[in-house]
């Protein structure tokens, strides 16, 4: 028979695993979408600027549900905000690929985007309520597994592509795989979120720790969102690298900030959340010196790489602080931190082709290094941390 406290850390074990499912799942379903952005572009016949239009679609339908997301966790539970919103984002993936017109991807783009960010600030109040069973970090490891499942969408999306299977069909695949693993991981998920002070109070005004975080978050965020637009045009226009090595920086980047995110709970367990702050800060700098300072394949590659490392567990980190506040509910919490670093997601890539269109591209990346050294900078000077 087992014992009570076998039977406990069993119960946690599994419960952990099912949240984690809700994280791959979702990281899952994104990458199928962006996989096949190409063969949608072509089918629709669209060009890049029209392409850049349609995409925008998608965060304006993320900022939009941004307050109606943290409402509805803290009034019917992160569970079945999970459930219902995960499920929604695979049916509304199908869409995408049933998209027959420009004006019909607009509209699935932005829903996608409405209830992809559901999910997000729904799991990750799931994920610093496991957090709380366990009684030591391990959010980091919760976004490793959406990044692993980043790799897992993208390498389907390539088989897919060699098979010469359409969107639709391939998105119909992913929506049916969700409907089967939600069905399965939702029975053990937390039913209630944790509560973190006597008065869950939903719309107050964020605290002074609060914007902190958000403020830090959105100094990482700057340089996350210039990695994954502008690493490839980097490569190419200024290395001037051969066309197979193109994706090589992006690729290191990826590669760093999934497996980083593994070892990121160690790390803040063992040295505490201001020091890991304060290195990634230092990692994002220097990895970025190293890039413009030296635009030569291998250093700039190592660069990329240690970016990659220096971004990789401050969202998390920042989300797993910001649910613990006593001041708000952990999904208000969380959806007002998510507020503002996303905006630095969104106007990170923009910034950066302001910059190198008055100067230059390697310019514009030093600006982005300042920001990443922020988050050091901000991380030393906040007592709260």
């Amino acid at each position: 028979m087992l014992t009570d406290t076998t039977s406990t850390a069993y119960s946690k074990r599994i419960t952990r695993i099912a949240v984690g499912a809700m994280f791959f799942l979702q990281g899952m379903s994104f990458a199928s979408w962006g996989s096949r952005i190409p063969t949608i572009q072509q089918a629709l016949g669209l060009s890049e600027a029209a392409l850049g239009g349609v995409l925008f679609s998608l965060p304006v339908g993320l900022m939009v549900s941004l307050p109606l997301s943290g409402w509805l966790v803290t009034k019917i539970g992160s569970k079945r905000v999970v459930v219902l919103s995960l499920l929604t984002y695979s049916l509304i993936l199908a869409t995408i690929g049933f998209a027959q017109s420009a004006t019909q991807l607009i509209v699935a783009l932005f829903f996608f985007g409405l209830a992809g960010n559901m999910v997000n600030i729904a799991i990750n109040t799931q994920a610093v309520g496991v957090e709380e069973m366990y009684k030591k970090p391990i959010m980091a490891s919760f976004h490793g597994l959406w990044s692993l499942a980043g790799f897992t969408g993208a390498a389907i999306g390539t088989f897919m592509i060699g098979l010469g299977i359409v969107p639709f069909q391939h998105f119909i695949g992913i929506t049916i795989f969700t409907f089967v693993f939600v069905a399965i991981a939702s029975r053990y998920i937390l039913s209630e979120d944790i509560k973190t002070g006597e008065e869950q109070r939903v719309f107050v005004m964020p605290t002074k720790s609060l914007l902190t975080l958000g403020l830090i978050a959105f100094c990482s965020m700057v340089c996350e969102g210039a990695m994954f637009d502008w690493s490839g045009v980097y490569f190419k226009k200024v290395l001037q690298v051969e066309n197979a090595w193109v994706g090589a920086g992006y690729t290191a980047f990826m590669c760093a900030m999934a497996s980083t995110r593994f070892v990121a709970d160690w790390l803040t367990g063992k040295f505490g959340l201001k020091r890991v702050l304060q290195a990634s800060g230092i990692l994002t700098l220097v990895g970025l010196v190293i890039a413009v300072a030296l635009p030569y394949l291998l250093p700039a590659t190592i660069g990329f790489l240690l970016v990659g490392a220096g971004v990789s567990s401050v969202v998390p980190l920042v989300y797993s602080a910001a649910g613990k506040t006593t001041t708000m509910s952990p999904g208000a919490a969380i959806a007002a931190v998510s507020t503002i670093s996303f905006f630095g997601f969104l106007i990170g890539p923009p910034m950066i082709g302001l910059i190198a269109g008055a100067t230059s591209l390697r310019v514009s990346l030093s600006v982005i290094a300042v920001l990443g050294f922020c988050v050091t900078v901000i991380s030393t000077r906040t007592k709260s941390i």
